[in-house]
């Protein structure tokens, strides 16, 4: 499952709740702040807040810099996007580590059953895409709790 992390970096955020998930092909800041302008442009009015891991740019002074003009002159309550980096080295915080461990353990199941990478890809998606999520770690941000 490795070839997955190396050639796909998925964005998956709770929208709504609906999931929003976008394929990359890498993680990198570009496509971070791709995908929080597509955030913006799915949520409305509504405020963003993201939970976010220590990649390095998810720190870096581009990321801060979008941040800074996204919300100039606002109080901090009024933010548009607020950011909340996740404890170092703490994968129980992140909900998103329950998903990919369930998503790629689905996958596994069928692996040797699927003729390319793509149409791996393709399961992975699928699976995300199409599955209730319902873990502890999910209920740790409030909010999570109301998805069914």
């Amino acid at each position: 499952m490795s070839e997955i992390n190396k050639h796909i970096t998925e964005q998956l955020t709770i929208l709504n709740e609906n999931y929003a998930l976008i394929a990359y092909d890498r993680g990198n800041l570009k496509n971070t702040i791709d995908y929080l302008k597509y955030l913006l442009t799915e949520s409305g009015d509504q405020q963003l807040l993201i939970f976010w891991d220590g990649a390095t740019y998810h720190r870096s002074k581009e990321i801060q810099s979008f941040l800074d003009e996204l919300n100039q002159g606002l109080q901090p309550e009024q933010w548009k996007i607020h950011c909340i980096r996740f404890a170092p080295n703490c994968p129980e915080q992140n909900p998103i580590e329950d998903i990919w461990l369930q998503a790629k353990t689905w996958v596994r199941r069928f692996c040797a059953l699927i003729p390319t990478f793509s149409d791996l890809k393709w399961m992975f998606e699928w699976f995300i895409r199409h599955t209730t999520f319902d873990f502890s770690t999910l209920g740790m941000y409030g909010v999570f709790s109301k998805i069914k």
